[in-house]
């Protein structure tokens, strides 16, 4: 399929949080209370909330940079292009790469909020939780609701809350939450507990899917505390594998059949080999182990097809090895912005990626499976013509995709990169 004819939906892109983003949302009372954004001595913004550390920039913000400009270290807005930040520019940045409309995952909460179930006082919290929210869905996605799939947090230390938060959001048309790929690693109940299963009542009545986003554990995959930055950064798909096996094995798909959860941004090309592994544990060893699948996913492979959703930026492996796969739930991610992502080129390389796959299996992979499981239609607003890479790139034909501030890294981007690296250091309240 030519470059061009791609119509291109991403279930993984990024926001690098505007440092106003509180301020009409949270309310009075609370306000001195609200995340904000610090200049350190160096100069440097980060993001505070209370006495609880944001995630940084750096690496997620190098959209448009030359890899020889990426950094780690945290560093400040004025370092970055505007659509990263700012929701009229990243549309723009999205039609000069292409790509029609996206998902978009926090930043400096962690990819499932989690900073914001940090602090000490749970009431506080929630409050910032539906504040982020509300920008989020109200603010961000709403200005251009053509162009965005809309995703929301929820509270990490309550699952009754985090069920009616679903439920809220889902009243205001957002179909998707991000919530932890290991919340064990987060301070409280794990998976395999019963104890979320008032978040995935609430998600499959609303038909809300829960997105399993890499690094939403606080967490890196790593060998040993002295391994080069490579190492972790090569293994960092480990972290969606090890959901994947906990959702396999989960007794969650016996009370909720109805349940969707998405891998967000762990590829694609591994999952055939861990199903493999999976079913031949069940022959082996169910003796002793147990394991019942309910009827109707009555193996891992089963429980796969119909449950999990997974997706990829570029994964040649993975599209050689798609007959292993339900193709309505694999889907295309663009990661913007960031170092991962391909933009602005995105369509040259998923041209070249599926070569010879049908053309229907493509229109399914890049933009209709996202359509229907986060039931979004840009189509009711737009005609098919106008979201093409062509169209869209000719609507932003003056956008300058190379970004031309920043600094290039040093030594310290990598000492900071093995500092993050190490176990977390904050727990979620309990």
């Amino acid at each position: 399929m030519e470059a061009e004819d791609l119509i291109l939906i991403s279930v993984d892109d990024h926001i690098c949080e505007p440092a106003e983003m509180f301020v009409a949302h949270v309310p009075a009372r609370l306000r001195d209370r609200a995340p904000r954004v610090v200049t350190d001595p160096d100069g440097n913004q980060q993001w505070w909330y209370g006495e609880q550390m944001g995630r940084n920039l750096g690496l997620n913000a190098v959209a448009g940079k030359p890899p020889e400009m990426y950094n780690v270290n945290p560093t400040r807005y004025d370092q970055m292009r505007p659509g990263c930040y700012d929701v009229h520019e990243r549309v723009r940045d999205m039609s000069a790469g292409g790509q029609l409309a996206g998902l978009n995952f926090p930043n400096w909460p962690g990819f499932a909020g989690q900073v914001l179930s940090e602090g000490p006082d749970r009431s506080v919290n929630l409050a910032m939780i539906r504040a982020y929210n509300d920008w989020h869905v109200d603010e961000w996605c709403a200005t251009h609701p053509d162009r965005f799939i809309p995703c929301g947090i929820v509270p990490l230390f309550d699952a009754d809350e985090a069920a009616l938060e679903v439920r809220r959001l889902a009243a205001k048309g957002c179909r998707a939450i991000s919530f932890s790929e290991n919340p064990a690693t987060l301070g409280v109940p794990s998976l395999h507990t019963g104890f979320w299963d008032p978040l995935f009542a609430a998600a499959s009545d609303e038909g809300t899917v829960v997105c399993c986003h890499v690094g939403s554990s606080s967490k890196r995959a790593s060998t040993t505390a002295d391994a080069p930055p490579s190492v972790p950064m090569s293994l960092s798909s480990l972290m969606s594998m090890y959901t994947f096996g906990d959702l396999l094995w989960s007794d969650i798909w016996r009370r909720f059949p109805d349940l969707t959860i998405s891998l967000s941004e762990g590829d694609i090309g591994w999952i055939p080999y861990l199903l493999q592994r999976a079913e031949h544990v069940q022959r082996r060893h169910v003796g002793w182990t147990g394991h019942q699948f309910p009827e109707r996913s009555n193996s891992p492979t089963e429980v796969f097809r119909r449950h999990l959703i997974c997706c990829f930026i570029a994964d040649d492996v993975g599209i050689e090895l798609l007959h292993h796969f339900n193709i309505d739930n694999v889907c295309w991610e663009s990661d913007y912005p960031h170092s991962d992502s391909f933009w602005p080129e995105a369509p040259e390389r998923l041209s070249q990626l599926f070569a010879g796959v049908d053309e229907a299996v493509v229109d399914r992979i890049c933009h209709g499976n996202a359509m229907r499981h986060f039931a979004f239609d840009p189509f009711a607003t737009r005609t098919r013509d106008s979201c093409t890479v062509a169209a869209l790139r000719a609507e932003a034909a003056d956008v300058d995709t190379v970004t031309r501030v920043g600094r290039a890294p040093d030594q310290s981007d990598r000492d900071y990169f093995r500092r993050l690296s190490g176990p977390p250091t904050g727990q979620t309240s309990s």
